[in-house]
């Protein structure tokens, strides 16, 4: 049961706002860090699509050489772009 007395009042209100706070402080510390890590994710999963699991090009004449022998092979619709991560250069169907 709760004191009907002001300061005894006051003080079970303090210490209430103080647990709430220290509680609030650690739910958006755990927020913030899961957000930190699924960027994280993000990326290793952006850098895997567009660059680890494809070939690299040292120049763009090299992936230019590679688009005609693909198309003499039947595959056409590729184009190359440089790469953010590794400065080389990789073949693309999509266009930009």
């Amino acid at each position: 049961m709760t004191s009907r007395k002001r300061s005894a009042r006051q003080r079970q209100v303090e210490s209430f706002k103080a647990q709430l706070s220290s509680d609030l402080d650690g739910v958006f510390a755990r927020a913030r860090a899961e957000r930190s890590a699924a960027e994280g994710r993000r990326e290793e999963a952006y850098r895997a699509k567009s660059c680890s699991s494809k070939n690299r090009y040292a120049t763009r004449w090299d992936a230019q050489e590679a688009i005609t022998l693909c198309a003499e092979h039947g595959r056409s619709g590729l184009t190359c772009y440089r790469c953010d991560f590794c400065g080389g250069w990789h073949l693309t169907s999509h266009p930009r």
